[in-house]
This record gives C-alpha cells, sequence and structure tokens, in this order.
C-alpha cells in the first residue's frame, strides 16, 4: 500500500521507517526542509536505538522517501496519517491542535479518491471529529474515513513497540477504513497482535488513559518511596512485594526523581482538562500532576541534604539529563528542575548525558558538560544519578572513589546497593532506601 506520513518527528520517522519496512511504500512529509535535507543524506535527527539503520534499509530499497512537497504524496496515497506535534498550549494545558488542523486542510485538498486519513497524533477525544468537519468543509465531496489509530511507542524502544506491540487500537466505524487498516497491519498478525477496532472516540480516549494510569503508578511509588524514607523500609522490596501482585504487575513501579518526557506530562495535563470541560473530573489525575511536578523540584533538595545542607562554592558531578536512558528527549526531564536549583543554590554544575548534552545546551544554561561520566565527577563534591543508563550502572566505583573529593553519591535511580557502596566507603543516598555511610 501507500501511505503518506505528514510530520518527521519522533512518532511519524519511526512510523513511516517500520511501515516502509512491513513492505507498504511511504513517503514522509515535513515542511522543515532542513529537517528533509538531512534525512536524505541519512542524517536522522533524533536518537532512537537502530532507527538509522532501519531508515538508511528502507530508503535504499525505495520504499522510504522524504520530501517537503505533500502534494503527490498525498494524492497517491491509500491512508495519510497525520503525525504531527500536539505540544501542551500555554496558559490552559489543552492540546495545541493547530497543526493537527493545518494538516487536515492540506490533506482534504491534495486527496484523490478514497483516502483513509489517520490521525498518530496524541489527540484529545472529539479531534477525529472535528478534522471530519474540517476536511468536509475544504472539499465536499471528498471521499475519505477519517481513523484514530493512537501510538504506544516507548522512547529507546520504538522500534521494537512497533514491530512487537502490546495491541494496535484503530478506532473507526467505516467498514472500508478497517480493510485499510488490516492491510498496513497484516504483518502483525503472524505474532497474533490483538487488533482492538473501537469507535473513533473511545480509540482517542484510550491513549490518554493508558498514559494516565502509568503516570499514577510511577508517581503512587514514588510517594511510597517517601514513606519508605520516614518509616524505615525499602522501597524496592515494597516494589517487588507488590509487584508479583498479578492485579498489579511489576512495571512502572520504580521510584526516582518523577517522570517526563514527551507524553505523561503533556498527556495527563490534556486528560484533565478535558475531563474539567466534561463537568466528570480525574481527582487521581490532577492529584498526580501535581503530585509529580512537587516531586522533581523536591529531588535538588535532596541532593542538597546529602551533601550537608549547603552546596555554595561546591561541585557537583551530574550523570544522565535525558528524561530516560536510550533517548536525547529532554522534554520536561527532572533534571530540568533539580539542576538549575542546585545552580542556584550556589554550586557548580558539571554534567554528562551520552545524547542529551545537545538538547540540554538549548535548555540550561550556567552549568558546564564533560566527555565523559569520570570527567564529570574529578574534583566534585558529590556524584548525583539523575538519568539509569547502562554505562552508569557498571562504574568502576574504585576509580569514582578517587575521582570524588569526597564520598557522597546520590543516586536518584537506585542503580546500586547500598550495602555495597557502605563496604566502599561511599555515603550514599538513595530513592525510598536506607541512607548508609
Amino acid at each position: 500500500m501507500r501511505v503518506a506520513m505528514i510530520g518527521t518527528g519522533y512518532v511519524g520517522l519511526v512510523s513511516g521507517a517500520c511501515f516502509a519496512d512491513f513492505g507498504h511504500v511511504v513517503t514522509c512529509v515535513d515542511k522543515d526542509a532542513s529537517k528533509i535535507e538531512r534525512l536524505k543524506k541519512g542524517e536522522i535527527p533524533i536518537y532512537e536505538p537502530g532507527l538509522d539503520d532501519l531508515v538508511a534499509q528502507n530508503v535504499n530499497a525505495g520504499r522510504l522517501n522524504f520530501t517537503t512537497e505533500a502534494k503527490d504524496a498525498i494524492a497517491e496515497a491509500d491512508a495519510v496519517f497525520i503525525a504531527v506535534g500536539t505540544p501542551s498550549r500555554r496558559g490552559d494545558g489543552h492540546a495545541d491542535l493547530s497543526y493537527v488542523y493545518a494538516a487536515a486542510e492540506e490533506i482534504a485538498q491534495l486527496m484523490d479518491g478514497f483516502t483513509v486519513v489517520v490521525t498518530k497524533s496524541t489527540v484529545p477525544v472529539g479531534t477525529g471529529d472535528e478534522v471530519e468537519a474540517i476536511i468536509s468543509k475544504t472539499k465536499p465531496n471528498a471521499d475519505f474515513a477519517v481513523v484514530s489509530n493512537p501510538e504506544f511507542l516507548r522512547e529507546g524502544a520504538a522500534i521494537k513497540d512497533f514491530k512487537i506491540p502490546d495491541r494496535v487500537v484503530v478506532g473507526t466505524d467505516s467498514e472500508r477504513a478497517r480493510e485499510v487498516m488490516r492491510e498496513l497491519y497484516r504483518p502483525l498478525f503472524l505474532n497474533e497482535t490483538p487488533i482492538l477496532f473501537t469507535s473513533r472516540r473511545t480509540s482517542e480516549l484510550i491513549k490518554y488513559a493508558a498514559n494516565a494510569f502509568l503516570a499514577v503508578k510511577i508517581t503512587f511509588i514514588n510517594e511510597m518511596a517517601d514513606l519508605c524514607e520516614a518509616v524505615g523500609a525499602n522501597v524496592q522490596e515494597v516494589s517487588r512485594g507488590i509487584g508479583l501482585d498479578g492485579r498489579i504487575g511489576r512495571k512502572f513501579l520504580n521510584a526516582g526523581p518523577g517522570y517526563g518526557g514527551s507524553c505523561f506530562p503533556k498527556d495527563t495535563l490534556a486528560l484533565t482538562r478535558t475531563a474539567n470541560e466534561a463537568g466528570s473530573p480525574v481527582r487521581i489525575v490532577d492529584t498526580v500532576v501535581e503530585v509529580n511536578a512537587a516531586r522533581k523540584k523536591a529531588m535538588a533538595a535532596k541532593v542538597i541534604k546529602a551533601m550537608g545542607g549547603d552546596v555554595k562554592g561546591k561541585t557537583i558531578g551530574v550523570l544522565g539529563l535525558a528524561f530516560k536512558p536510550n533517548t536525547d528527549d529532554m522534554r520536561d526531564a527532572p533534571s530540568l528542575d533539580i539542576v538549575p536549583a542546585l545552580i542556584e543554590a550556589g554550586a557548580k554544575v558539571v554534567a554528562y548525558d551520552p545524547e542529551g548534552m545537545h538538547e540540554a545546551q538549548k535548555l540550561m544554561s550556567g552549568l558546564d558538560y564533560a566527555e565523559d561520566a569520570y570527567g564529570a565527577i574529578e574534583g566534585a563534591d558529590a556524584m548525583v544519578i539523575i538519568t539509569e543508563w547502562d554505562q552508569f550502572r557498571a562504574l568502576d566505583l574504585d576509580r569514582v572513589k578517587t575521582l570524588l573529593k569526597s564520598d557522597v553519591v546520590v543516586d536518584l535511580r537506585n542503580i546500586y546497593a547500598p550495602e555495597d557502596m557502605a563496604k566502599r566507603g561511599f555515603e550514599y543516598t538513595s530513592v525510598g532506601r536506607p541512607t548508609v555511610g
């Protein structure tokens, strides 16, 4: 089948490359000419493991193309995916749908014959109705169907999530559209992937509800971590104890500095706004948003306390800036709250992240950057781990001890064992576990 992917951001680029790898002919369209030129040269504008090879393979096979000109791509497409950004709108937290609606109008002007228009972007309930209305108004005689097909891609594991998903959700009442979507995802039938067909509005809500529930789990275990610290319990053992219950599950029960990234902060906020406008507030999610924002700010205070209550004139080596490992995404990363607060408190911060420093430099000032983890902590009064990159899990701790000016280690991701760190002579602070040293 022929596919047009409008938008070459994270979702559009990964989805386009994966559909091409399924054997479809995909044209990715973006108005950013510099980005398209980079993609044509094989330069991937985001960090996602394996994506550069996947793009190159399918470009070489003639199944994946990049262009700024939407005309032919849309006119020839069986399905046109809208994969543009829907950032939180300033002031009220609603998803900004201006890019979605602009894409819908352009698609209407250029489509030719029956076309399935698919919203891949994360959008509030009812957006598909508006997209349908825009297309009908722009081109009254258009033969089309609007489908909701939310993405469930984890940054750092997006290709696997697309090719071996837990489920595929398709929202449409059109049988013709269902057949097109079945054909697009036919390669997944071999894996017996559940494909859930629902109404369009139900599909739109599934995406928000899923992310909100995961955000609730993260925030719950973070609050349990605070309680563990207060009563002398171990949050990792609590997490394992409750996670072994099949009704709860073990995933997303790792205590840390709070959730960030491109989805959870934006989607939880959008869901609460939608729910309030519908007169059916989601009070649990409201609280989660508030608690998570406060938690990220509180992590700086935790570091300062571990360093004796005063960091003025002290140097802190920070390991990890991206919101999670295996990505360069800095959107709503906990480091954006922690690092500036430490600098404001008078500390000198030297940071290292394997992929996120380029993006971090656009968002934070007043800190220095190192070429590797050891460079960040050399001569520092404390080492603070914010992102759990694999390379930080296997640091040469003897070398760390030699490089640090003091023995203070603050591990906000609980990647080391307190007992081991104590034996090595570190004054080790983690999240939801007793301080040792």
